[in-house]
């Protein structure tokens, strides 16, 4: 299994139109179960005002579809 560290910076595509959705910059996960809820996106262009929380997209684990070595595949 990917440690949650790894998933920073990892560039995130939507599979349905293979728009490039931005970089993870976290991931919220659940310590007691020992599993990840979701991962924290900054929109592309907008990295220095993602600090504020605004422009950030949060998806959940269950759209993740694919964890590649640099990118990561979801279904939104």
């Amino acid at each position: 299994m990917t440690r949650g560290i790894d998933f920073r910076q990892k560039e995130v595509i939507n599979i349905n139109n293979g728009k490039m959705l931005g970089f993870v910059i976290d991931v919220d996960a659940e310590l007691t179960e020992g599993s990840i809820k979701s991962i924290v996106v900054a929109q592309v262009g907008k990295v220095l005002k993602s600090l504020g929380g605004k422009n950030n997209i949060t998806i959940p684990w269950s759209n993740v579809k694919l964890i590649g070595e640099d990118v990561i595949l979801v279904e939104i």
